[in-house]
């Protein structure tokens, strides 16, 4: 047998790694296999050995009944159990098998059926010709179970499993072995003879028990091979003449193991092996393996003893941990119910989750969490800056197809993580939307693993004559591997406490938003009221207002003779206090009216409103002499008037605020952006003080006297509503006697693309965010 280096795009490793036991046709040479054809019951198929086991044959056995060579009787109470599909009211039985004269062999039989229903009949040489009565397992099990009840370790039950089970059969080794969740496995428990090495502790790879193996084991709960360098047996003849298809013995007690798992007994100096298979939820948790270095016979009722063995004291090791993992859950339905009453009391459930005790962490014994909700981050313990948080979003959203997601191994899975694997190796994420997470962290955790041999060289292939196959690894010395990147692992019952928090809290935020669309409309409808007032009172102050100015110009008019300095001056008070008004209430109309009328959005090249905007100021700059210069100006969707408006009152702004004796200098600048216009009024005035950068945009807010800069103070709070209503942002960059830039952006989102083949007016409420 040689090593070769084979080309990978010529061999399916994973087929040869998962072989498919179904096509395994030879049975081990201890016992007769007899395919049977119902319901006469004669013999199809009949394993070569017949002859030496039952003095016939195996040509000779084909197309006979089993009434030609067991006992009648017997038959007759097959035939019986058969009619009522039950193979368990005649497995197993005794049964006597004629030879020549009146010489008779005892063998252990079981019957089964394949996956296409053909009936299988297992015969084994039988040790003693007597069955263990009941309460000889009765007494094997209760021994066992009274030495577990005085024991609360689960490792301590696997010591006591493993002995009492070495103790009835025999084995010079017998392990107990269970898997983890990447299918590798690890030998929890180990009983043997002083001169064998010990396996204790060791972890062993996936590919020793691959997927095909451990399916068998489901429903093969135990499995023996008496004598590991036997050589199989085949049936006769190879092909089923009912099915015109090899048989099926995947189910066979009798079936020849893989070479490969030949090979890997021989390769650790085991002579004969039986298995026990454990299972837990219907799942294979692990594995009782017995082995021996010399061939070792194991009668029929021994096994079933160690079988019944394994179920009755595996059964009360499954009942403790699920008495560990019940109080684990009670401490987390604490938690999870006072995190639901904290968030149900909060304004905000983000402040419910974090600021209370317990928090988070106690959800699932994080060292770190963080909540993404409407781009904002929320942190408690140890987790990555905000930054690597977006990048890890974005990566989940692409990878997580679920309500859940967890890993102990997250920088094997996601790359960066590795920057901060410190406090990140584990990730359990639940997503609340597409760009809203919660995240639990848990930090690396280095480990020692200990191995039987080198798992990254389990196998090996070979070339037998032109034959590929894998055969296993010849050394299973202590191997150790330092293991990073991994935290410890997340456990079901966290995974399924997150996935109840993760429906309360949508449950809460909906709720949440249905109050806040009740607000929003009870809002809607009083700022409506407080509009309209606001448009109906401009209005009707304005006769009254009107009536005041022509009386007081009449007053002036016949009665300025009469009139001495102070009355004068009295009546040029009236009539500047009348011109104010007028002002205030113009612009009140302006500014309602901008909400009111809503955004007439088209296709405009900015030139026209700017332009505009210049021409209404050509008086005052001209008056001033501002100089006024800009960049060229695209052409978006927008309100044209409200963009006139906007610019007219910004340059004006910069006019107003002008250095004494200085001549404005005014810059209006634009650029695109990813997502939006970015729009920039530069001046060289007199500027402000930055702590008034969100005061001067609150309507009627002024920073000076009317003495020293006239106006009503609604200017830039027109401006603000102008942006705002057209879903962009506005603020103000200054510093006193620095000049003034005042910035404001227009989003470039689908009503630009909408518009781009010509002109369309689409009308937008200003309350509309």
């Amino acid at each position: 047998m040689v090593a070769v280096d084979l080309d990978a795009q010529r061999l399916n490793l994973t087929h040869l790694k998962q072989p498919e036991i179904h096509h395994l046709v030879k049975i081990q040479p201890h016992g007769v296999v007899l395919i049977l054809d119902e319901p006469d019951l004669r013999i199809l198929q009949v394993s070569r050995n017949a002859s030496k086991l039952l003095g016939v044959k195996a040509e000779d056995l084909l197309g006979q009944t089993l009434d030609e060579i067991l006992d009648p009787y017997q038959v007759d109470r097959f035939r019986a159990g058969l009619s009522y599909n039950n193979l368990e009211l005649i497995n197993p039985t005794k049964v006597w098998a004629r030879r020549k004269g009146d010489d008779y062999s005892v063998f252990d039989a079981v019957f089964h059926r394949t996956a296409d229903h053909t009936l299988v009949l297992e015969l084994e040489p039988a040790v003693t010709q007597d069955n263990i009565p009941f309460l000889s397992f009765y007494h094997l099990a209760k021994a066992s179970i009274q030495q577990l009840e005085s024991t609360a370790s689960l490792v301590d039950f696997c010591h006591i499993i493993v002995r009492q089970v070495r103790s009835v059969t025999g084995f010079e080794r017998v392990m107990l072995y269970k898997f983890d969740e990447d299918g590798h496995g690890e030998v929890m428990a180990e009983d043997k003879i002083k001169d064998m090495e010990s396996y204790l502790g060791l972890h062993y790879p996936e590919s020793d028990i691959p997927s095909t193996a451990r399916k068998m084991f489901l429903s093969n709960w135990i499995r023996v091979i008496p004598d590991a360098t036997a050589e199989a047996v085949d049936l006769y003849p190879s092909i089923n003449p009912a099915t015109e298809q090899p048989t099926d013995l995947t189910l066979s007690i009798l079936r020849s193991a893989h070479p490969c798992h030949l090979d890997y007994l021989h390769n650790m100096g085991v002579g004969a092996s039986l298995t026990i298979s454990l299972m837990k939820d219907n799942k294979l948790w692990g594995l009782i393996a017995c082995h021996h270095r010399t061939p070792k016979l194991v009668p029929y009722e021994l096994r079933k003893a160690c079988e019944f063995l394994g179920r009755v004291i595996f059964a009360e090791i499954s009942t403790r941990e699920e008495e560990a993992d019940y109080s684990y859950r009670a401490k987390l339905a604490q938690v999870q119910t006072a995190l639901i009453d904290f968030m149900s009391e909060a304004d905000y459930f983000v402040d419910g989750l974090t600021c209370h005790n317990p928090n988070l962490l106690d959800l699932v014994d994080a060292k770190g969490a963080a909540i993404c909700f409407n781009g904002t981050w929320t942190t408690v313990g140890q987790t990555p800056p905000d930054e690597e948080l977006n990048f890890l979003v974005q990566w989940l959203n692409k990878t997580v197809d679920g309500e859940v997601f967890a890993t102990n191994a997250l920088p094997l899975a996601y790359s960066d993580a590795e920057r901060f694997k410190n406090v990140a190796s584990g990730l359990l994420a639940i997503p609340l939307s597409k760009r809203s997470y919660v995240l639990w962290f848990r930090p690396e955790v280095i480990q020692t693993v200990n191995w039987g041999g080198d798992p990254n060289h389990a196998y090996e292939v070979t070339d037998e004559g032109g034959e590929v196959r894998l055969c296993p690894r010849k050394s299973f010395d202590l191997w150790k591997e330092t293991v990073r990147f991994k935290s410890l692992p997340w456990k079901p019952v966290e995974i399924k406490a997150v996935l109840e928090l993760r429906k309360a809290i949508v449950n809460i935020i909906l709720r949440q938003a249905e109050e806040l669309a009740l607000l929003a409309q009870d809002l809607e409808r009083s700022n409506a009221e407080l509009k309209k007032f606001a448009y109906v009172a401009s209005h009707d102050l304005q006769e009254p207002l009107n009536q005041v100015a022509n009386f007081v110009q009449l007053l002036e008019m016949r009665y300025d003779e009469r009139l001495d300095e102070d009355g004068k001056e009295f009546i040029g008070f009236a009539v500047e206090g009348v011109s104010l008004m007028q002002t205030l209430i113009d612009d009140v109309l302006v500014y309602s009216k901008v909400d009111l009328k809503g955004v007439e959005c088209e296709l405009t090249d900015l030139d026209d409103p700017l332009h505009q905007a210049l021409s209404n100021l050509r008086g005052r700059v001209a008056e001033t002499g501002a100089v006024i210069t800009h960049d060229p100006m695209p052409t978006i969707v927008v309100d044209r008037t409200q963009l006139m408006q906007l610019f007219q009152n910004l340059m004006g702004n910069a006019i107003k605020f002008r250095k004494p004796g200085e001549m404005p200098q005014i810059h209006i600048g634009v650029r695109r952006r990813e997502d939006d216009w970015l729009f920039s009024v530069q001046d060289n005035g007199i500027g402000l003080d930055p702590q008034f950068a969100e005061r001067i945009f609150v309507i009627f807010q002024r920073l000076h006297t009317r003495d020293e800069y006239p106006g009503s103070g609604m200017g830039l709070a027109i401006c603000k509503k102008i942006v705002e209503c057209h879903r962009g942002k506005i603020w103000v960059e200054s510093a006193l006697d620095q000049g003034t830039t005042f910035y404001f952006t227009i989003p470039v989102g689908g009503r630009d693309r909408n518009h781009a083949s010509g002109r369309t007016t689409q009308n937008y409420p200003f309350g509309r965010r």
